[in-house]
């Protein structure tokens, strides 16, 4: 075949694989079996690797995995990616429209767009001359990160525009306004939507994998587009935002015209048809079990797209869309335990643990109980069992205790008394008016400098130019107000404050900046859960793999871990329900911010046990110990039958080499270590 022909067989081959993969990924049909359309696939590999000038950037072939990245680069959405605010009710959604029927025009409203609300990862497509080039996660909704070697990855997502042969017709005739170019398609296009993993391929992962919007969100998080490419991802759209088309119902037509995949429950409500609008949600609340993806409710907005932009954003949500969540759904479990997180303000929250149960699509393990009164309120005891429920993504609440259910011996919680056995190195006091115990003497400003500063410490992320001058300056300003706000620091913001100028404000967020994606081990050390230091971080990362595995820990898995104690595991299970935590996480997941699965196995040192004491020369104890920790080694601080060898620099520890010696442990000197590391 000369290349004139292989161009015309490249071109046939290209427009009959992407013909079945839109079949295949978008319509859920297929138009000839797997084996064939591998062996198109393969015969196209074949003839571009004969012809490489004819392979080009949206040939089915180029879907392959590219090299890992040392990081995601930042990128500026040119419109704001918003998030949408809540209602729980029918007369919340009239109020809403109340509010906008008084800012327009007219005053009156007449159509309302719907569609499911998927629970999944947000990013935006872009293609240029109908050929995609980049995806870019909603990040702050203001900067994202460049993710496109990830979604690249995601089969039903089409590489070129024109690669639905159907659409490139109905375009030509139906959509004047998407008629920019000589090819039917305008210069630029974004399409925005979710990235999601079907419930039917999350029951073959849901042993590994908490749930299935984090499973997605992590894949897409991943620096190696490989474990994207390993996972079955779907991009459902749901907003084109370049070109605008006039309504919402219109957006979607073209997107499915271009050959995107939508939820397929989209539709139009006229201003007289309210009732049946109510009907629906109440229909689809009952169904949406049975759809191939979760959710947690519906979307409301404005049909018509110019109101919809001359109504505004207020902070970060729209006024022409809201959300409406459907009822919190309810089960009984019960309080294995109450324990006490202590958040960023000092404030002391109890929460419960329970056994696990399924709630709203999720496994929930632990409950917020707010305070004292409410655990008096309730009456609530270890060993009681309760209905607890979950409404949208907030954490669990006990509704109710079974008192009839109640197992004999069970006493009254005394709450001070469990302040003072998990706490016996705080004091805490209930200032008057307030229902919330806190540590006393300590401000909230006070509690989040010391966080940040651990945060950005040697032993946790190592941020360069967060020490603690720098710290209390920021929080001082106003600019910092809790760890997440770290990450929307500004140059410009930063320069004005007086310890900084242009270059070192600059070098902080760039430093800042590095730190998105540290190692599991290292995140779990940043966090500050009490207890939890350098060693049991390590544990924890090597157990678990992923925070999204960590959070979702019963206190049986944390008890499994050699160096993990009650006293221990119940710190960890106490922070990862404290709601301010929570929020957090949410807050720095938002932001791009989110630790590396661990990668365990096959590392030299596995099983081994070292103590580094004395000055050494060549770097500091804490690095010399974060090299052994890589390397798969325990580090620990006290000399044991266990301890492999003690490594000695000047002036080490009496006592540790004295008890060394007596167990008969080896010491290894500084130059002995270097080679050690070196091999």
């Amino acid at each position: 075949m000369n290349k004139k022909d292989a161009e015309k067989r490249i071109a046939k081959l290209r427009e009959l694989i992407n013909d079945y993969r839109y079949h295949y990924h978008v319509l859920d049909e297929s138009i000839m079996s797997e084996a064939a359309a591998d062996s198109l696939k393969h015969e196209l590999t074949l003839l571009e690797a004969e012809y490489p000038d004819l392979v080009t950037p949206d040939s089915p072939t180029q879907r392959v995995a590219g090299k890992p990245l040392d990081k995601f680069e930042k990128v500026a959405h040119e419109k704001r990616m918003i998030s949408l605010a809540d209602v729980f009710s029918e007369e919340e959604i009239k109020e809403w429209i109340r509010r906008n029927e008084k800012l327009i025009p007219g005053g009156k409203i007449s159509e309302f767009f719907t569609d499911i609300k998927m629970d999944g990862l947000a990013c935006s497509l872009k293609y240029r001359d109908g050929v995609f080039y980049q995806a870019v996660t909603r990040g702050d909704g203001l900067v994202g990160e460049d993710v496109t070697l990830n979604v690249k990855t995601i089969q039903n997502i089409p590489l070129n525009l024109r690669s639905n042969p159907s659409a490139s017709d109905t375009l030509k005739a139906v959509r004047p306004s998407l008629r920019s170019s000589a090819n039917g398609l305008p210069p630029e296009v974004e399409v925005r939507g979710e990235i999601v993993i079907f419930k039917e391929d999350f029951e073959k992962l849901k042993d590994k994998f908490a749930n299935p919007r984090n499973l997605a969100a992590g894949s897409i998080r991943q620096l190696d587009p490989k474990i994207a490419a390993s996972r079955p991802l779907k991009f459902i759209a749901y907003d084109l935002v370049t070109p605008n088309m006039p309504t919402w119902k219109e957006a979607y037509d073209a997107l499915r015209e271009l050959g995107f995949q939508t939820s397929g429950e989209d539709k139009v409500f006229k201003d007289t048809e309210m009732t049946q609008m109510f009907h629906y949600i109440a229909e689809l609340d009952e169904y949406r079990k049975g759809l191939k993806f979760n959710t947690d409710g519906m979307v409301i907005k404005i049909n018509d797209r110019s109101i919809y932009d001359e109504l505004g954003i207020v902070g970060k949500t729209p006024r022409g869309a809201v959300a409406f969540k459907f009822p919190a759904e309810e089960s009984t479990t019960k309080v294995r335990d109450i324990v006490i997180s202590i958040g960023r303000t000092g404030a002391a929250t109890p929460v419960a643990i329970l056994d696990p149960v399924s709630v709203a699509g999720t496994t929930v393990r632990h409950a917020s109980l707010h305070n004292a009164d409410e655990i008096a309120r309730l009456d609530v005891r270890i060993g009681d069992t309760v209905i607890i429920y979950k409404a949208g993504d907030i954490i669990p609440q006990v509704k109710e205790v079974l008192t009839s259910l109640r197992p004999d011996g069970a006493e009254p919680f005394d709450y001070e008394a469990a302040l003072k056995k998990q706490y016996p190195d705080l004091a805490f006091e209930r200032p008057e008016g307030e229902v919330v115990y806190r540590v006393k003497g300590e401000s909230s400003d006070f509690i989040l400098k010391r966080a940040i500063e651990y945060y950005a410490s040697k032993p946790a992320l190592n941020i360069e130019g967060l020490g603690e001058k720098n710290v209390v300056a920021l929080v001082d300003s106003g600019l910092v107000k809790s760890i997440a706000d770290l990450y929307r620091l500004r140059v410009d913001e930063i320069a004005k404050l007086e310890r900084f100028g242009e270059l070192s404000a600059r070098n902080l967020v760039t430093a800042i900046g590095a730190s998105k994606h540290p190692s599991l081990a290292k995140f779990i050390t940043a966090l500050g859960i009490r207890h939890v230091g350098a060693q049991t971080a390590v544990s924890l990362a090597r157990r678990f793999k992923s925070l999204e595995a960590l959070i979702d820990a019963t206190e049986d898995e944390l008890l499994e871990i050699n160096d993990i104690g009650v006293v221990v595991a119940e710190a960890i299970l106490a922070w990862f329900a404290d709601e301010d935590n929570t929020k957090l996480l949410e807050d720095l997941k938002e932001l791009g911010v989110w630790p590396l699965e661990e990668v365990v196995g096959g590392l030299p040192l596995e099983g081994k046990s070292y103590i580094v004491t004395g000055t050494l020369e060549s770097m500091g104890r804490e690095e010399a110990e974060d090299e052994l920790r890589e390397l798969g080694a325990t580090v620990t601080s006290s000399v044991t039958k266990n301890t492999t060898a003690l490594i000695v620099g000047d002036k080490p520890g009496k006592s540790k080499l004295e008890k060394a010696t007596k167990l008969g442990i080896p010491t290894i000197s500084e130059a002995e270590f270097l080679n050690l590391l070196s091999q």
